[in-house]
């Protein structure tokens, strides 16, 4: 279980996270001139955010106790696959890869929801991690139908 300090500072870094996010669709939805940049910055973030997902699993196998150790599979794989598929995101046409990472960063999150009610993923962060997919989902989506 995360001590209190740490959880306040994860939320306070997420929010901030969510910045870029809420930024660049705004600046798509909103700015001529602007608008097919900011739909690539939104998709690159959005790709680097989902790698990011991904390694939260590897540090968590790495620092899994020996009794978990049967579960290393699943979360080297799930260190993995957010980055492949925020590869692909990059490699799609931008709204095409925008929708793909709304979806996987939902995806992460309900993977992560999950592994929490098998007690290996805390609630505290499961719940941080569903307000910020589905704030940042909510950002691509809307850049996506810009």
């Amino acid at each position: 279980m995360m001590e209190a300090a740490t959880m306040r500072l994860a939320w306070t870094l997420g929010l901030l996270g969510l910045l870029p996010f809420a930024g660049l669709a705004l600046v798509a939805l909103a700015v001529t001139g602007w608008h097919d940049w900011a739909l690539m910055a939104l998709r690159a973030y959005g790709a680097v955010i989902l790698s990011f997902l991904g390694a939260v699993h590897w540090g968590v196998a790495l620092r899994a106790p020996e009794a978990e150790a049967p579960t290393n599979r699943q979360r080297l794989s799930m260190g993995v696959l957010p980055a492949l598929v925020g590869w692909a995101a990059l490699l799609l046409p931008i709204k095409s890869g925008l929708w793909l990472l709304a979806a996987a960063l939902v995806a992460v999150a309900a993977v992560e929801q999950w592994a929490s009610l098998r007690g290996f993923v805390s609630g505290p962060y499961v719940v941080l991690r569903w307000v910020l997919s589905l704030s940042a989902g909510a950002c691509l989506l809307a850049a996506a139908l810009a």
